[in-house]
């Protein structure tokens, strides 16, 4: 708990609170009026982080509502920000470029043709969303995706590897004007929704795949207990019907209909269970937008001609030298979460193979980056 409780006493320190620290797991703190208000605090509290707390001590962790007091505490102080990155040493180019192409790009139906190295600056957009799903559990997550603004790459395992070496350079330094140029423009609102929108719902959807598992194997479970008992209540009263078949009499008769009726009450009940059932596996997701940062980062930027029949174009592929990594070239049509392009014919788009399949509805193939629907039988994708 050592980083939440040094999270928490910078917080409050910001927010004029006064902070001793008592042991390893515990913070005194003196608490100005509105931190007092926003948390629910005496104006002198005791914190407890560990496993172990001092009696009077309010337990903070995970759990419960206190990242929700923290994140409306810090408002929207800390959800943008820039950053511009300086290796402390430099890191040569890579020797033989055209060996690092070969394990980035994959073409099936073209060839490329590596052009040139420049050393330059690129922008790279980091955003952190979290996921919350409840269902009869809750599960909570956080997202983490980044596109590289300069050639238009998903960069999100990159910088999930870069992110380590971040937390161990201490000096935050803004970008300057010349490196602000020579990264060039960003993306328009539209462009980024665009290309935000499909990844992170690809993402959050991996990402809840095992809750989702077992939120279907407890569903399966309750549902199969409920069937079996309510089956064998229906299966008595039928057998008590079956027997009362050839009896006579005012009896017999009252005795039919009570099983009748019974029958009824018990196939009612199910299907009101079954309903109880949908209404608690009900899966409501939110996901919500917690943070951003733009990265200046030194690059090598590679220039690649892509050649497919008579066209050919230059493309922009970047080595990040902070990993001694290259990105996976730009995508066009689809996600772009592996090294696989096809090329089209009319204007050399790179998109994913399903950015080029055949049309679901008439069998014709198109690129999804030249058209948004099939020119044949205008199928939409």
């Amino acid at each position: 708990m050592s980083e939440l409780r040094d999270f928490v006493a910078d917080l409050l320190e910001r927010k004029g609170a006064a902070i001793e620290a008592l042991g390893p797991d515990g913070l005194e703190v003196l608490a100005p009026e509105p931190v007092r208000k926003a948390m629910g605090w005496p104006e002198l509290a005791h914190l407890g982080f560990g496993t172990e707390r001092t009696d009077g001590a309010i337990p903070i962790g995970l759990e419960g509502d206190w990242l929700d007091r923290f994140g409306a505490l810090l408002a929207d102080e800390g959800r943008w920000s820039e950053r511009e990155v300086r290796p402390p040493a430099a890191v040569p180019a890579p020797s033989d470029p055209e060996r690092v192409l070969e394990r980035a790009i994959d073409l099936p139906n073209a060839v490329w043709r590596f052009q040139g190295m420049s050393a330059t600056c690129t922008r790279c957009l980091m955003l952190g969303f979290r996921y919350t799903a409840v269902s009869d559990e809750k599960r909570e997550g956080l997202i983490w995706l980044a596109f590289n603004l300069g050639t238009g790459a998903v960069v999100s395992d990159i910088l999930a590897r870069l992110r380590p070496a971040l937390a161990q350079m201490t000096d935050w330094q803004a970008p300057e004007q010349a490196t602000r140029s020579a990264a060039g423009l960003g993306w328009s609102a539209a462009r980024l929704e665009a290309r935000l929108r499909p990844l992170l719902d690809r993402q959050v959807r991996d990402s809840m795949e095992p809750f989702l598992r077992a939120m279907r194997r407890r569903l399966g479970r309750d549902r199969n207990r409920v069937h079996a008992y309510h089956d064998d209540l229906r299966s008595a009263s039928l057998k008590r019907l079956a027997a009362l078949a050839g009896a006579q009499g005012d009896r017999a008769e009252a005795d039919r209909r009570r099983e009748t009726l019974r029958v009824a009450a018990i196939e009612r009940e199910y299907r009101a269970k079954l309903d109880d059932l949908r209404h608690n596996y009900a899966l409501r997701v939110t996901v919500e937008w917690v943070q951003a940062l733009d990265l200046y980062v030194p690059v090598q930027r590679f220039d690649v001609l892509i050649r497919r029949r008579k066209g050919e174009r230059v493309i922009q592929l970047d080595w990040h030298p902070l990993v001694k990594t290259a990105e996976l070239p730009p995508c066009e049509a689809g996600l772009g979460l592996d090294r696989v392009r096809v090329v089209c014919d009319d204007k050399l788009h790179l998109t994913e193979p399903a950015g080029q399949a055949p049309c679901p509805s008439c069998g014709k193939p198109f690129c999804r980056a030249c058209y948004p629907a099939c020119s044949r039988c205008q199928h939409a994708n």
